[in-house]
């Protein structure tokens, strides 16, 4: 592409005709090597003015101002033609202008004039003034617009003479370009007045000087009056009376438009009216006003337009102040027409968009690179147009950290759009936003904080408060409390620190040069902004940083009640300076910390020794036991609860039969810690007293009941006997135990739920069961199955689905896993409010082979009988040491029960980890130990057994009583002894 036409094509549509023409001409006569150059627009009539000229000295061009468009000048040829035009200028007529002669561009066949001169010599009128005109020819190309020729574009050709082809191609090209910036050229005026009419109009008239005219549109004839000589800068020697004398003195740049207004009113019969400017007298221009109305003959053919004149360099002169207000305004400002095309823009809005004002005059906001960047622009900005009614928004230009408010206005004639930067204001705004957001959180944190502290009831409630509601607004990443005691710190709880961390500083004695103790010793608070501020006012500190991995550090005393106790330490990850408001807000926040935390740790201690009271009142350990093996737990409640009244035991019975009992007294506190203590004391008496469960919970109630009405407690009681493999099962307003038998399944007992003791009204119901070999029994309290979240009924099947997982995978071969798996698996590591405890036993019976069983007679030959028993019985067993002491343990039973009871009589023995005798009668008066005097024949026989046995006993059956007897079993590495002589 040519260079030349490469440079026009960037010139940014919306530039001035004056100039177009410029650009125009300057580039055309550059690229032919002309002398010169000249473009002329039609005008009224057969008028050709000249509107631009280059290269060329004003006393050639004079001649060319105004010419007659049917005329035989280049220019006029080209308009009539409609194509380019050579007009040489012979060699021997060079300097004479006495003629020209006519070739068609690009091999055109050259045509004849009228007067039938050869078309190769035609003769043309001389130059008026005989001004001689250099160069060797004319070349002239046409001009269109609204597809009609408007003018012409002549070149003064140099000694290269025609143009080559090329050079035609080059000047089309160049005339294309100028007919379209001229089509997107702005207009003369500033936006239309409205339209005076009426008394406007006649008031207008009479304020200012007007001017009227009549042109004669056929003949070209023009009548000025006084007022528009004047006001058109013309003396009346120089007035011709043509309409020439008005294109002389239009300003080039609104000729054009001027010239189409008048043209569109005779077209469509309407309202000639325009603003353009004029050449004074002075050689300047002023602004004047036209209005008029074309008149028509019976044909319908214009004929005259008459109109009025009037200067409007006030009006003008008060815009052009207002423009140039505008245009040096700090902010941005642009002025668009309907179609959104821009019309004005200042200086700011130039510099942001990155163009000149010529190259943004005419083109689309949307078309700007900067406007398609902003996301959104173009659909805020329809929108609010929409609405005809001013709005404003923030954008922000991507490519900077730059913020602007623009403000849309509507206007009759389009809109104006002003752009602010905003960046600094909103940086303001927002960090002032900032800043009371911040302090907005903090007191919303500090009140949080107040509130949350009013609810902690334990040392570790008052650290998690803190870490929840301090650590976040301040950005701090550790915490730690410690309290003074016995020359050393201790730390109640930390946040962001490792155990290795807590170690090394808990360890550490007192010293004025730890922050610490400087901070607790003298009550003040104080601040470390770096790490070697602390080193250089704690120099043996210096080592903790490395260890704690922190850069600053507020020391915040804690002093509750004139005595400080211990030190609230925030740490950060960074150096950090705290301000002076943060510095007063956290020693603020220290003083409440420190009133919680001392009534924290009392109520610790409190809850301390209750625990430990609780604790002391429960089993130490289970007895291992041949019936059972068992596991069990008792878990207290989350923080915050105080201690409850949940117990478990097992209580060994005579017989081979275990008690398995589990508790829970109603409430929390220490009464009912004691209260619990209370109960199974009351438990092991009535249990050693071999009662049936129902008996044992009915004895319980009426202790419960008397103990207020305000105590209540529940309660299961399960009596297994290994012997018949026979469970029992009692409950006071308790859950019912869970069965696991050998295959897995879960089973829930469910006798009738009583009453809970204290409230019910024995009798209580007992249910039996018999109980496989192997099996286990879970006995709990409801705080292992119900809270808050769970009903009872979904905890027992948690309880049940458990319980399976453990038999399934092995687990439940080993209690204490067990235990631990239910614990995970039904309490959560934050207990519920509720306390727990359960009971894991497996029930194991005693083997067949090991039990044996007579009836006696109930005469004197039952002795003799039970001694032959025991003999023969524990040689099969192999315990032939016991023979002697077991034979005279029976005989000494059996005695009595012939002497003193009634029949019927059972001997029976068992083989467990004792060896255990027992003999049966119909009576139910027990026996008592008589202490006997010398004298007394009798009344020794239970002393003997005492003497004899390692315990003996007695319980009720429902035939009437049981007498036993329990003996250790020898050790089987004592060496073999002599067997006693039967005497």
């Amino acid at each position: 592409m040519n260079a030349r036409l490469a440079l026009l094509d960037t010139v940014a549509p919306g530039i001035t005709e004056s100039e177009i023409f410029r650009l125009a001409l300057h580039h055309a006569v550059g690229e032919l090597g002309a002398l010169g150059g000249t473009i002329h627009l039609r005008g009224p009539m057969s008028a050709l003015r000249l509107v631009s000229a280059a290269g060329l000295p004003p006393a050639l061009t004079r001649s060319w101002e105004i010419l007659d468009q049917e005329g035989p000048l280049a220019p006029a040829r080209a308009l009539h033609r409609g194509s380019g035009v050579w007009v040489p200028l012979p060699s021997g007529e060079q300097g004479t202008s006495a003629a020209e002669h006519d070739t068609p561009a690009h091999g055109q066949a050259m045509p004849t004039d009228a007067h039938g001169t050869p078309p190769h010599r035609q003769a043309v009128p001389s130059d008026t003034h005989g001004t001689p005109w250099p160069g060797t020819g004319f070349a002239a190309f046409p001009v269109f617009g609204r597809k009609r020729s408007i003018g012409a574009l002549t070149v003064v050709a140099g000694e290269r003479g025609e143009p080559a082809p090329e050079h035609w191609d080059f000047l089309r090209a160049v005339v294309a370009w100028t007919e379209d910036r001229m089509a997107q050229a702005p207009p003369p005026s500033a936006p239309a007045h409205t339209e005076p009419s009426g008394e406007r109009l006649r008031q207008a008239l009479k304020e200012v000087e007007v001017g009227s005219w009549d042109w004669n549109i056929r003949t070209g004839d023009l009548i000025w009056d006084e007022a528009a000589l004047a006001l058109y800068g013309t003396r009346p020697a120089d007035f011709t009376g043509k309409v020439e004398n008005w294109m002389r003195i239009v300003h080039p740049d609104d000729l054009a438009p001027t010239l189409a207004a008048a043209q569109r009113a005779i077209l469509d019969h309407s309202v000639y009216e325009a603003e353009y400017r004029v050449r004074r007298l002075d050689g300047t221009y002023g602004w004047t006003r036209a209005r008029g109305r074309a008149t028509y003959d019976e044909h319908g053919e214009p004929h005259r337009m008459i109109g009025v004149g009037w200067e409007t360099n006030e009006a003008r002169t008060a815009r052009d102040a207002l423009g140039r207000a505008l245009k040096h305004m700090s902010d941005g400002f642009l002025a668009v027409d309907d179609e959104w095309r821009i019309t004005f823009s200042n200086l700011e809005a130039q510099r942001l968009l990155g163009f000149s004002e010529e190259e943004l005059l005419g083109r689309l906001l949307w078309a700007l690179p900067t406007a398609r960047q902003v996301p959104g622009l173009k659909e805020r900005c329809l929108a609010a147009a929409a609405e005809e009614k001013p709005a404003g928004f923030d954008v922000h230009l991507p490519d900077s950290e730059q913020r602007f408010h623009l403000r849309l206005v509507p206007g009759p004639d389009g809109r104006t759009l002003y752009f602010q930067d905003v960046t600094e204001k909103r940086r303001l705004a927002e960090e002032r936003q900032a800043a009371e957001r911040a302090a907005t959180e903090r007191a919303a944190r500090i009140a949080e904080l107040t509130a949350e502290l009013a609810k902690a009831t334990t040392s570790q409630d008052v650290v998690d408060a803190v870490a929840r509601r301090v650590l976040p607004p301040f950005a701090a990443t550790g915490l730690l409390v410690q309290v003074a005691e016995d020359d050393r710190l201790h730390h109640v709880g930390a946040v962001g620190y490792r155990d290795d961390f807590l170690d090394l500083v808990d360890r550490r004695p007192r010293t004025p040069a730890a922050p610490a103790w400087g901070a607790t010793e003298t009550g003040t608070p104080l601040f470390l902004s770096s790490r070697e501020e602390l080193a250089a006012r704690f120099p043996a500190a210096a080592d903790l940083p490395e260890h704690s991995g922190r850069h600053s550090w507020a020391f915040l005393p804690l002093t509750a009640s004139g005595h400080t106790f211990g030190v609230c330490v925030l740490s950060f990850d960074r150096p950090r300076r705290l301000t002076d408001e943060e510095r007063a807000l956290l020693t603020t926040i220290s003083a409440l910390v420190a009133q919680s935390l001392e009534r924290a740790r009392l109520y610790d201690a409190e809850r301390s020794r209750s625990r430990e009271l609780q604790r002391s009142l429960l089993p130490q350990a289970l007895p291992d036991l041949p019936a059972c093996t068992a596991a069990a737990r008792y878990l207290p409640a989350g923080q915050g609860a105080d201690v409850g009244g949940d117990w478990y035991d097992i209580i060994p019975l005579s017989g081979g039969q275990v008690a398995l009992v589990v508790g829970d007294v109603m409430g929390h506190g220490l009464p009912e810690a004691a209260t619990m203590g209370r109960l199974r004391t009351a438990v092991h008496t009535l249990a050693d007293l071999e009662l049936p469960p129902d008996e044992i919970l009915g004895h319980l109630n009426d202790i419960v009941a008397g103990m207020g009405e305000d105590s209540y407690a529940t309660c299961l009681y399960a009596l297994y006997d290994s012997t018949t493999r026979v469970c029992s099962l009692a409950r006071a307003g308790h859950p019912p135990p869970a069965l696991v038998r050998p295959d897995g399944t879960v089973h829930f007992p469910l006798p009738d739920a009583d009453p809970p003791l204290g409230a019910a009204h024995p009798p209580f119901e007992t249910v039996e069961l018999e109980v496989p070999e192997g099996s286990l029994l879970v006995l709990y309290t409801d705080g292992l199955v119900e809270s808050a979240k769970r009903e009872i009924d979904e905890g027992m099947a948690d309880l049940a689905r458990l319980l399976s997982a453990a038999h399934a995978d092995g687990t439940a071969t080993d209690l204490e896993r067990l235990c631990d798996k239910l614990t995970a698996g039904l309490l959560p590591s934050d207990q519920a409010a509720d306390d727990a405890a359960f009971l894991v036993a497996r029930l194991h019976a005693l083997p067949a082979e090991r039990m044996a069983s007579w009836s006696l007679p109930q005469d004197p030959r039952a002795a003799g009988q039970a001694r032959r028993h025991v003999r023969d019985q524990l040689t099969a067993w192999h315990l032939d040491d016991l023979a002697p002491t077991t034979e005279l343990l029976v005989s000494e039973l059996v005695g009595n029960v012939v002497r003193h009871a009634r029949g019927p009589v059972r001997l029976r023995l068992l083989h467990s980890t004792d060896l255990i005798c027992e003999v049966y009668d119909g009576s139910q008066t027990m026996p008592r130990i008589r202490r006997a005097t010398e004298t007394d024949e009798g009344g020794r026989g239970l002393q003997l057994i005492t003497a004899l046995s390692q315990r003996w006993g007695a319980r009720y059956t429902p035939t009437g009583k049981c007498i036993w007897t329990e003996q250790s079993l020898p050790d089987p590495n004592t060496p073999d002894r002599p067997a006693p002589v039967d005497p």
